[in-house]
């Protein structure tokens, strides 16, 4: 074949596979198969083989072509991908729309004009398409409104983007919702559970983690699909212009080529949205794919500027939320947590249960409060509620299932931490909204040490726990101390608002990776007064087990090298204590597991104790430790009449005069090197 005929038969082959992919993927052509599809793809990739110079991004061949990516580049958003605020009743939905007619000016008649479009709320990861002459070019998820993730080589996987718009264009963004079909998710399960790996909780779950593989064959294996809702920008010609209603901008997204939902319809008023939400509901059941309510917004789009935004939702469009889904379960136990201000706050234990698509065993019951109101017991047969990423909740008591063995729950005497008293107090400036909160009257309680736990969070190295997700936890009542991290459930995490299916798998992964540590961080983590990382080390390497150093005498423990009385009597009072006791139980309880310390390894430096200062040049100062370590010696933080050497850097400080004063050999860093490689 002739290179002129080559080009001619490829771009013949790209056409009419692009229209056969349009019929079956968008259309849902049950005339075009599987069989001719493939067999016209197949030689279409033969004759870009040996023609390369006619090889096109967006062929249809090369829906999976890149590299696995090392990550996702962060990607600002031109315009912004906002969220929308809920309804969850006709009430809210009529008050919205008061709100909304504040800004639409009345017609000649004094009246309104306005229609709504209701369309479905799908379930799945919202992404953004960018297209330029007619051609894919970038796609990004959401992520915070602001700057999402460039997940394009993922998204070229997906059969209904198209790679070529119909009609070209100069510039086009395009959003919408990417989902997996509830057929899909079953399929993919299976082969989970053959694999014996953890099944995916639901669609938008599986969407959102397919979408996010670094490798884009893991993606394309997914078999994921895309149903496009707006346009946020379109220029043809140098001429900018989107059509004036939501339902016109529909009709245009069908016209190039996506696959648009045909659950919708154009409502004269909200009388008619509201029949559409009740139709809605009534097959959303049968649906292929997750749809947890219905999206109302003014058809009119050239109303959208006036009617504005409000923070990250605009006025002009609201989401009907269909009620939560429920389930009922027995009440094992309610314990009571303690946040970081010190308040206690009741939570619910219960027979693991399947409710909107996970499986929980624990619900806040926020305070004593809500709990008379239920007029909850510990047995009761409660029912709960999980709506999509809300937090579970118990809604109801069933008191006709008591068996008569329920038992009522009562305030503790004592704080559950520290053993502390427990006071009361009023929250809320009005009498009718007032409520009682109970907490730990101990000023020192553990619990409310929030860089106590910064301090063991990080030495265990559970770096995706920072400070502020530390006090969402505790402030849902999740944890009390660093030992309630080890309990957690993603499930306990995925319902908090802003945190996803991913951070909170995240989180999970790293907690369960780190249960295992060495005496000597273990001790380290503790945050025992004037126990620092070298003293640890100490500790660990004279006892080496945890057993024994809680049971070591305050002399045994003064007569260790380099540990002088005061920071022996830290550490014995530390370890009799009684809350510090049950503290380190409940860590083994919780599966963290302690390791012992390997016997000290016999060295030149044996019996020889270095303190550094200043700054080193071709060593790092935790270089330096090691090979003090690797030969036998031990490091203090601290000069003394027992420091052998002083290591001194550039800018040394006042650990310098004092070593002069007390006669300390002291090294310069040439010297400490030949010392340590010889």
């Amino acid at each position: 074949m002739t290179k002129d005929g080559a080009k001619k038969r490829i771009e013949k082959l790209r056409e009419q596979i692009e229209n056969l992919r349009y019929r079956y993927h968008v259309l849902d052509d049950p005339k075009v198969t599987d069989e001719v599809y493939d067999s016209l793809t197949r030689e279409l990739k033969k004759l870009e083989t040996e023609f390369p110079e006619f090889i096109d991004l967006n062929s249809p061949t090369n829906r999976v072509g890149g590299k696995p990516l090392d990550k996702f580049v962060k990607v600002a958003h031109q315009v912004p991908m906002l969220s929308l605020n809920d309804a969850f009743n006709k009430e809210e939905l009529r008050a919205w729309e008061k709100r909304v007619l504040k800004f639409i000016p009345v017609d000649d008649a004094g009246g309104f004009h306005i229609e709504y479009f209701c369309e479905l709320k799908m379930d799945g990861l919202a992404v953004s398409l960018i297209y330029e002459n007619g051609n894919f070019v970038k796609g990004a998820t959401r992520g915070d409104g602001f700057i999402g993730e460039d997940i394009t080589q993922n998204l070229r996987t997906i059969e209904s983007i198209p790679l070529k718009l119909r009609s070209k264009l100069d510039y086009l963004e395009v959003r919408g919702e990417a989902i997996m079909s509830k057929k899909t998710l079953n399929k993919l399960n299976r082969v989970q559970e053959k694999l014996e790996k953890p099944l995916f909780a639901n669609t938008r779950n599986a969407a959102a983690g397919s979408l996010r593989q670094l490798d884009p064959l893991l993606t394309a294996k997914r078999e994921l699909d895309f149903f496009a809702y707006d346009i946020v920008r379109k220029t043809q010609d140098g001429k900018e212009g989107t059509p004036l209603t939501h339902s016109g901008e529909h009709s245009l997204l069908r016209q190039l080529g996506f696959k648009v939902d045909k659950h919708e319809e154009v409502c004269k008023n909200l009388g008619e949205a509201e029949k559409f939400i009740k139709e809605t509901e009534g097959i959303r059941k049968t649906l292929d794919y997750g749809t947890d309510g219905v999206v109302i917004s003014l058809n009119n789009q050239t109303l959208y500027e006036q009617v504005g935004v409000v923070g990250k939702a605009p006025r002009y469009m609201i989401a009907y939320k269909y009620p939560a889904e429920k389930a009922t379960t027995t009440v094992k136990d309610v314990i009571f947590n303690v946040g970081r201000t010190g308040v206690l706050t009741p939570v619910a234990i219960f027979e693991p249960t399947l409710v909107a698509g996970s499986t929980v065993s624990k619900a806040t019951l926020h305070n004593m409060d809500q709990i008379n109101k239920l007029k909850l017991k510990i047995g009761d047969t409660v029912v709960i509620q999980k709506a999509g990423d809300v937090i579970p909740e118990v809604v109801e008591v069933l008191p006709k299932l008591r068996s008569g063995n329920e038992i009522a729950i009562k305030i503790p005497v004592h704080c559950p931490v520290c053993g502390g008293g427990v006071g009361k107090r009023s929250i809320g400036e009005k009498s009718s909204s007032q409520s009682t909160a109970y907490y730990c009257t101990n000023s020192k309680c553990p619990a409310k040490n929030r860089r106590g736990m910064q301090h063991f969070v990080n030495i265990f190295e559970i770096y995706t726990i920072g400070p502020k997700i530390l006090d969402r936890l505790k402030d849902e009542g999740l944890i009390s101390d660093a030992a309630d991290i080890f309990t957690l459930q993603k499930s306990d995490i995925d319902g908090l608002e802003r945190f996803g299916e991913k951070s909170a798998e995240n989180i999970i992964n790293s907690i369960n990776a780190h249960r295992k540590i060495s005496l000597a961080r273990f001790i380290y983590a503790l945050g025992i007064l004037h126990v620092g990382e070298q003293t640890a080390e100490d500790l660990a390497r004279h006892f080496g087990a945890i057993n024994k150093l809680m049971n070591a005498s305050l002399d045994k423990i003064n007569s260790i090298e380099n540990i002088g009385p005061v920071v022996a009597k830290s550490v014995y009072n530390f370890f009799h204590a009684k809350e510090s006791l049950n503290y380190i139980k409940k860590l083994k309880t919780n599966g963290v597991e302690i390791l012992r310390e390997a016997k000290k390894v016999a060295g030149k430096f044996k019996g020889i104790t270095f303190v550094l200062t200043g700054g080193l040049e071709s060593i790092s100062r935790d270089e330096a430790k090691a090979n003090i370590k690797r030969l036998g010696g031990s490091i203090s933080e601290s000069v003394s009449k027992k420091t052998d050497y002083l290591v001194v850097g550039s800018e040394p400080g006042s650990k310098l005069p004092k070593a002069e004063k007390l006669g300390v050999k002291i090294l310069n860093e040439k010297e400490f090197l030949s010392m340590s490689s010889r």
